[in-house]
């Protein structure tokens, strides 16, 4: 419908008449309250194929800004009578209806109360609502409803009558003869089992009758490098070709010794007792295998100080090697007694 000059989209309510740019309804232009407001027709133009009538306020009051009237136009008269039937169902009648229903003369009289037909449309249009929900309701249940009953009815002659018409209509041994492709899948799948089971087998023998014994520990030769790379220590010395002589045990007993030589005085810085020869010892038993083992020591034993030192008698130095014992002759007389 057209107001004034443009094209506009206009919503009739119980209420209200708003209009907006476009059919989106996204912006909104204005919105017109019906009360006291009443329609009449509007003569057309010379040159206009439009219907037109007008809205105006019975209490001569601008209806829109600084307009007393708004003059819509349609294209056709039958789009006028839709809108006038319209407005008539809101509350808003034409210019000529109470002089009319003064006279008597229409016969099909409507209530002038707008708020019985407020009330009137509002009802009219929850049960257009409802109506509508009823239909999009019908039309989503449709489907399904033919779906379900599709699939019972083929189940029902799948149960009952499938079999009795696979049996009539062909041979049954045609029925169940074996396509080619599936004999040669079916081939190709025994091969296949075969020839895994005999790998199993295979694998199985292999597992069952190997044998596999732990690898030692790596040797540790650490002390072979070390011995080669520095110098013997005392306690490991490689044995020597030549064996030192051997050296009788000393004898205790009553056997008298020779005597003790004094030694002067300025002599006594100068003087060194020599070397001990080494003593050998007993074998032991792993000295064959293992050729580097260190000789065995010579056990210590504890220096005895002899009774006393007659006097003018310098002091002896003790002898180099603390390890060679001492030996003090029992029989031999001390110089002090």
């Amino acid at each position: 419908m057209k107001g004034g000059s443009k094209e506009y989209w206009f919503v009739l309510t119980a209420e209200s008449l708003s209009w907006y740019k476009d059919e989106e309804e996204k912006e909104k232009k204005y919105m017109l309250p019906l009360d006291n407001l009443k329609i009449r027709d509007v003569e057309k133009g010379f040159m206009s194929n439009k219907h037109v009538f007008a809205i105006f306020n019975t209490e001569q009051r601008n209806v829109y800004k600084d307009l007393r009237q708004i003059e819509l136009a349609c294209d056709s008269q039958e789009d006028v009578d839709s809108w006038k039937a319209s407005f008539l169902r809101a509350g808003v009648y034409p210019e000529k209806d109470q002089a009319e229903n003064e006279d008597g003369i229409q016969e099909n009289t409507f209530s002038m109360d707008p708020q019985l037909e407020r009330q009137v449309e509002t009802i009219r249009n929850l049960v257009d609502s409802y109506v509508a929900i009823i239909n999009k309701s019908i039309r989503d249940l449709m489907p399904k409803t033919i779906m379900h009953l599709m699939i019972n009815n083929t189940k029902a002659f799948i149960h009952h009558e499938l079999l009795a018409y696979l049996y009539s209509s062909a041979d049954q041994t045609s029925l169940m003869e074996e396509s080619a492709d599936q004999a040669q899948r079916r081939d190709d799948m025994l091969r296949m089992y075969h020839a895994l089971k005999e790998a199993l087998n295979i694998i199985g023998d292999i597992s069952t009758s190997t044998v596999s014994t732990p690898v030692p520990p790596p040797v540790d030769d650490t002390w072979l490098q070390s011995t080669n790379s520095h110098s013997p220590t005392p306690q490991r010395r490689p044995l020597s070709s030549v064996h030192p002589p051997s050296r009788p045990p000393a004898v205790r007993g009553s056997t008298p010794g020779p005597p003790l030589i004094p030694v002067p005085v300025g002599a006594a810085t100068s003087f060194s007792a020599p070397p001990i020869p080494s003593r050998p010892g007993p074998q032991s038993v792993f000295a064959n295998n293992d050729p580097f083992s260190a000789p065995p020591q010579i056990p210590s034993r504890p220096a005895r100080i002899p009774p006393g030192i007659p006097p003018g008698v310098p002091s002896r130095r003790p002898p180099a090697a603390p390890s060679r014992p001492t030996i003090i002759r029992p029989a031999e007389p001390s110089l002090l007694d």
